[in-house]
């Protein structure tokens, strides 16, 4: 399947593309890392594939609504 038959059957499905599919199912991982308490917030976005906490962040925020500080 190529990348475009891809993102087109993905985005006709669930209204997402492959990459905020990605992203979502990271942060979502994220969250339950974070709920454990045993992680600091760089690490846990490191784990979950993200190279900047930074971003992390700012991405966290705008899926769930509040800071991954506040988890």
């Amino acid at each position: 399947m190529s990348r475009a038959t891809l993102h087109r059957k993905l985005t006709a499905l669930i209204n997402k593309s492959p990459n905020d599919l990605i992203n979502e199912t990271r942060l979502r991982k994220a969250k339950d890392l974070l709920a454990t308490h045993q992680y600091r917030i760089s690490e846990v976005a490191y784990n979950v594939g993200f190279n900047d906490p930074k971003y992390f962040a700012r991405k966290f925020k705008e899926l769930f609504g509040y800071t991954p500080s506040e988890v």
